[in-house]
Parts: C-alpha cells; structure tokens; sequence
C-alpha cells in the first residue's frame, strides 16, 4: 500500500485557529502595535491585529512576509509579492546577518513571541522562515531545517556528473526541494538546438526535475531504518502532465522546484516546476522514479561557501517514456 505525503499551505496541522490570547487586546495595545508596524505595509498591520485579537495564525505569514518588506532594499520588495518560499533571503534578497537580526526583533514585538537566536541558524528560506513561525505560534516542534548544498557536494552524492549535470546548487527540506541552474550558453547541445537561435530543449529542463528529485531521495533520509537510497538504482520510469510556458535561453537562472507527492519504495512520485524569475517555465504534474536501497553510509556534510558568485556547473533528457530507463538516459 503506497504511502502518500501530504503537504500543502497548512503546516503541521489544519488551519484552525490556536486558542484565542488569554490577555485581552485592547485598544492601546493597538495603538502601540501600529506604531510598531508604522513603516510596513498597512496589510501588514492588519494581519498583525487580527492574529493579536483572535490568536488565528492565518494571516501569521503575512506578517511575517511584510516585515522583511519592510527591511529589504527597495529594488527587492518586488520579488517578495508572490514570492515561491524557495526565495532565499541571503542570496536572492541581500539579508545579512543584522538585517535578519532586526527581522527577528521585530517579528517578536509584533506576534509577542520568543525567538532563540539558535533557532535561526539554518533559516535560509522563505518557506523556512513561515513554518518556523508558524509552528511557534502553534506551540509544535519546527521541521527539520532545508540543507543547502553547493555544487561541490552535489558532485560527490549524484549519478550523473558534468557536462551532465543541471543543478548549480540545491536546497533539501523535508517536504520538497529546490535549485538554481544558469544556462551559460556553452551547453554542448546548444550548437545545433537551434541553429543562430540557442533554447534550452524542454527536455532538458525535465532532466534537470528528475536530477533533482534523484537528489532529493539521496539527500531527503527517505527510506528504512539503516538504509537510504541507492545512487546506482534510480531509473526514471515516466512523466505526466507536462506544460511547457516559456522559451528559456542562455543567461537565463532556472529556479527548479519538486514537491514528493508519493514515496514508497520502489516507486517516488514528485510534482515538479521550473521559473525564470516569477515567470513559469515549465510544470509537471508528476515525475516517477524507480529506486532501491542499500545500507546506510555517512555522508559528508556539505560545505556552505560564503555568499559569492555561483559555481555554474556543466549541464537526462526525462522524456516521458514509459518504459523503464535510467534518469540520464
């Protein structure tokens, strides 16, 4: 009987509201929340004053997506309306370390919460950051925390290796992952896809999905006690669903996201997209690997660079077949 994995906007639990604030709000408590929020939007303000009145921890992300409105660079903000939870605020939205400081402080003041500054060490995210907050407002443990790893390591734990590969580097969380790939234009295939007119074949891009759906089984922890996925197992079975919405050319930053929709081995059944900045590229509805398990060995823990200019790697054409072949195939 297959295992499903459910995920969707409800984090750890339904969206019910949490037990209403024991102390009233009152009127000046508003008063001063205002004056707190007084440089953010006003639906922010207003998300803050329905979660202080009511306890409902809906309106928690909008928050929390407001206040660090409110502290990015003003070239910036656009990015955050709409915004996929893959954003990373370092590398894509410039937060440094005191910029997340005065986040925190502030988020604290405006929720009434406590922070521990441990706590924030592998927030990396956007998505990381909301369901951090919004298991604190719950009162539930947090998620295991998304792991970044660089090109470095990604070279060490994948099958399929350079001109090959089509993850820069990655982020594994617990209920998905996600990846940066910047076509550079000196991809072999490029010369004769097209001729005076390179595109990335849409093949491709599904290649680079199930690349990093295959990461995601060897990074994910996704198997039985002592074991883990096996590197030389993974085939690639079959793709559903395909949409292609856009033509992706060299300088292009693919932003390559999977989400598990089944798991049980031997079968991994994912739901992948791909955008160039807030544009879709392509979507999948579901990505099927076949995958066997071996005995567990330590790994080694990926080394995070400091922020700098990404390592570009070099580059399966997934197609949607439905015999069995290997993910590079």
């Amino acid at each position: 009987m297959a295992e499903e994995v459910h995920h969707n906007s409800e984090t750890n639990g339904s969206k019910q509201p949490v037990s209403a604030p024991s102390k009233p709000f009152t009127v000046e408590d508003e008063a001063a929340l205002v004056e707190v929020l007084k440089r953010c939007s006003p639906a922010t303000i207003e998300a803050a004053i329905k979660f202080r009145k009511t306890g409902d921890p809906v309106p928690v992300s909008t928050v929390v997506i407001g206040i660090i409105e409110r502290f990015a660079e003003p070239d910036q903000r656009a990015r955050l309306r709409g915004a996929d939870d893959d954003l990373r605020l370092i590398e894509d939205l410039g937060v440094d370390s005191l910029t997340m400081m005065e986040i925190v402080i502030l988020v604290e003041d405006a929720l009434q919460m406590s922070i521990n500054n441990d706590e924030l060490r592998n927030l990396r995210t956007l998505g990381d950051i909301k369901t951090f907050i919004d298991c604190k407002v719950r009162g539930l443990p947090p998620p295991k925390p998304s792991r970044f790893l660089p090109i470095e390591h990604i070279g060490t734990v994948m099958p399929v290796q350079s001109p090959f590969l089509f993850l820069n580097e990655a982020t594994i969380g617990s209920n998905g992952a996600s990846a940066k790939y910047k076509i550079t234009g000196d991809e072999f295939f490029l010369k004769g896809h097209f001729k005076d007119n390179p595109v990335m074949p849409a093949s491709i891009m599904l290649e680079a999905l199930g690349q990093l759906a295959v990461l995601f089984l060897l990074e994910g922890g996704h198997g039985e006690e002592g074991k883990q996925a096996d590197p030389q197992t993974i085939y690639f079975t079959g793709c559903e669903g395909v949409r292609a919405h856009r033509v992706c050319k060299p300088g292009d930053t693919l932003t390559l996201s999977i989400k598990p929709k089944r798991l049980k081995m031997p079968l991994a059944t994912v739901e992948g997209q791909i955008r160039v900045g807030q544009e879709k590229a392509v979507f999948v509805e579901e990505i099927t690997l076949t995958y066997g398990l071996r005995d567990a060995v330590a790994q080694p823990e990926p080394v995070v660079p400091e922020p700098a200019a990404q390592k570009p790697a070099g580059p399966p054409a997934a197609a949607a077949a439905r015999a069995i072949v290997p993910v590079t195939a």
